[in-house]
């Protein structure tokens, strides 16, 4: 690389050669220093522009979730329900279902509006709410009835007699459609025995079990949400691509610049939710997918570009800061400053990887 974290005085002592980083002129040693970060940024956005142009891009509309939000407890504290339909926020139309948490905590959202039995409602969002949401983001989810997709290795509910693409209707005779209504009765019923209705291949079955006390019955719900709702697929031609891929590129920057905000606000206390090497390797998908590969390769690169251009010592970002001064000042810092400052800005990154990973730990025990 063009930063020696070697920190080797005895290299520095020797006089400059001509082919050394050190003896080029000021700025092209910041054009040098940038490359690395301009390359990561402009690898991201060919690897979106990519992706759109193979694949294309899926999204559900909000308007299409037609069942509503299944609300989480945050949710229902500040005054949202099941069943409500998310319609904007701050008063602008929300065009991604799946962009609402995001929007909501990149944009400091004031208000939420939705439409709730034929009325359109406002919420208003607590000042608080930001803070919790790093934490524990799923907020709202898109509501689905519950179909049965799978079982975990010692599912109650498949010795009972569930099977897969089983559709739950109803509990002790009480109609019970959605996931959400599912998980509240079992809730209610732990340890009780209850009769379950199923829709199995068009007929009604009823199935008696005993509700284990956790109140799960160890059954995986369908999750492909196409079969519940139409999913708007944009397809695009090589040209259409490129300015698309250019757009997802920057819009993703701006995104987690933005978060930045968040990470060091005492308020919203992002820092909290700082995470390491095991947050990293959660948001890779279970099953391989290489249009999810492509995608985080992407947002990794953007990461990286980003990371690395903050001004902080030993990372391009602190050296492009002591070129601008060199520059603008006429003067070069000295060695010994740049030494101590190379020192710092390592301890620091070794401080902030070991509190990102130390969070983790902490997250697995709680």
């Amino acid at each position: 690389g063009m930063i020696d974290e070697s920190l080797d005085k005895e290299q520095l002592k020797q006089p400059p050669q001509p082919w050394e980083f050190r003896s080029k002129p000021a700025w092209q040693r910041l054009f040098i220093m940038l490359g690395g970060v301009l390359v990561n940024f402009l690898l991201a956005f060919v690897i979106y522009i990519s992706v759109l142009y193979v694949w294309g891009e899926d999204y559900l509309p909000a308007q299409n979730a037609k069942y509503g939000i299944m609300a989480d407890s945050l949710a229902l504290q500040i005054g949202l329900q099941n069943g409500d339909h998310i319609v904007a926020i701050d008063n602008k139309p929300v065009e991604d279902f799946h962009d609402i948490v995001k929007i909501i905590a990149l944009e400091d959202a004031r208000t939420i509006q939705v439409m709730r039995d034929s009325q359109m409602l406002t919420i208003s969002v607590p000042d608080t709410l930001v803070s919790v949401l790093l934490k524990k983001p799923r907020f709202v989810d898109v509501r689905i009835p519950f179909v049965v997709g799978d079982f975990t290795k010692n599912s109650v509910a498949r010795e009972a007699g569930f099977q897969k693409e089983d559709s739950l209707v109803a509990v002790n005779g009480e109609v019970t459609i959605f996931f959400d209504e599912f998980r509240s009765a079992f809730s209610r019923h732990k340890g009780d025995s209850v009769t379950v209705t199923v829709i199995r291949k068009g007929s009604p079955v009823d199935i008696r079990l005993r509700v284990p006390e956790t109140g799960l019955l160890g059954i995986y719900p369908v999750g492909d949400l196409s079969r519940f709702f139409q999913i708007k697929h944009l397809r695009y031609g090589f040209f259409a691509a490129i300015p698309a891929g250019i757009q997802k590129g920057y819009q993703t920057s701006i995104d987690y610049i933005r978060q930045f905000k968040l990470i060091f606000s005492r308020k919203t206390k992002g820092y909290e939710s700082l995470g390491g090497f095991i947050t990293i390797g959660s948001i890779f998908p279970g099953q391989w997918d290489w249009q999810a590969f492509w995608s985080m390769t992407a947002f990794l690169s953007i990461i990286l570009a980003i990371m690395n251009i903050l001004p902080i010592p030993a990372l391009d970002g602190g050296h492009v800061l002591f070129l601008l001064y060199e520059i603008v000042t006429g003067k070069k810092p000295g060695d010994k400053f740049l030494e101590y400052a190379q020192i710092v800005g390592m301890s620091l990154l070794l401080a902030l990887i070991l509190y990102a990973n130390l969070n983790d730990i902490i997250k697995l025990f709680r």
